[in-house]
């Protein structure tokens, strides 16, 4: 399954690993914790560990289930990653005295309320470039800047879909009844699968449009999303809006009771919906602007640093592949020790 994106330069070589010292993530929460409340907040930096590991270990040794520690992502395994922790007050004192090989807590504070699944604004990474040289350097510093200007195709990224994408095909299997699937979980996130290829495929057949321009192309019919988190469908195409950033077009992941696009967005939307599944739909943005972009070459190891912020949701690799100007498996950052 292909990823398209809107630059027509050519393809940038070079290489990235997903390991604790070459790819940092940060989480970055959406509101500011009010120091005082009835919830103890941490600020913990894992390594090697899924945030489920990461949560199980304070869940034994605090002897309480897992659904009473909040948190608002999943985190990269083959990462250093930070993120936030909520616990009821009452377990400060226990907490003091944690130790792992692989937590450590960075810092401490109160929140009126616990953390749920969602609440972050977004993430900040920085991973390292390698087999970089001087001319490739500016190339990548220069393409990244031009896609903080004109917008990242919001793909999700391989990660979504396992290895060899394998759950692709057991996805659409599933969804064909050719495939009975009885644990909940599993049959929940095949649908989820299923949804995220039809909008790759929709957003792939939007950016091939858009090349020529190397912007992305607005319809007629399409439905944004404002700043403020509201959808909605314009009388007009919002140019002004989107090109300041207020707005963004987004995409459908098909389902029940969501909104569907108009006119000729819609044309284009239908070959990639499924209205008879029951699983709630949902909308997704089909452009996210990193920021806080940065670039560190280090010219005798031939290693570029990279960091930036992307949005909640989005993902590193899409990025990286935008620059690249071609897809990324996980093969490709995974380091062979062999």
């Amino acid at each position: 399954m292909d990823r398209v994106y809107l630059q027509h330069n050519n393809e940038i070589d070079f290489k990235f690993f997903q390991t604790p010292k070459d790819f940092i993530v940060d989480e970055v929460p959406h509101a500011v914790f009010k120091g005082k409340g009835n919830f103890l907040i941490l600020r913990v930096k894992k390594v090697e560990l899924t945030t489920w590991d990461m949560v199980a270990a304070f869940a034994e040794f605090l002897n309480i289930p897992a659904e009473k520690i909040g948190y608002a992502g999943l985190k990269d395994k083959h990462a250093t990653t930070t993120q936030y922790l909520s616990f009821e007050l009452k377990y400060e004192r226990a907490l003091k005295k944690f130790k792992h090989n692989q937590i450590q807590i960075l810092s401490w504070t109160k929140h009126t309320h616990s953390i749920r699944m969602g609440d972050l604004a977004g993430n900040h990474f920085s991973i390292n470039l390698y087999n970089v040289d001087d001319t490739k350097a500016g190339r990548i510093e220069k393409t990244a800047y031009k896609i903080e200007k004109n917008g990242l195709p919001n793909y999700f990224g391989y990660q979504r879909f396992g290895r060899d994408n394998d759950s692709i095909e057991q996805a659409k299997e599933m969804i064909s009844g050719e495939l009975f699937i009885e644990d909940t979980k599993v049959k929940k996130f095949l649908i989820s699968v299923y949804q995220s290829v039809l909008f790759n495929d929709w957003l792939k057949e939007r950016v091939t449009m858009s090349q020529e321009e190397s912007k992305f192309i607005l319809l007629e019919g399409d439905i944004y999303l404002s700043s403020e988190g509201k959808l909605f469908t314009p009388s007009t195409k919002p140019l002004k809006d989107f090109l300041e950033k207020k707005v963004v077009p987004t995409g459908l992941l098909c389902g029940r009771d969501v909104y569907r696009a108009r006119d000729a967005a819609r044309e284009i939307e239908k070959k990639y919906d499924d209205e008879f599944l029951h699983e709630k739909g949902l909308r997704r943005e089909a452009l996210i602007f990193p920021h806080a972009i940065k670039c560190k070459y280090n010219k005798q190891n031939s290693v570029l640093n990279i960091s930036f912020t992307l949005p909640k949701g989005s993902y590193a690799t899409v990025f990286l592949e935008a620059i690249a100007n071609k897809n990324f498996s996980a093969l490709d950052a995974k380091v062979n020790i062999s």
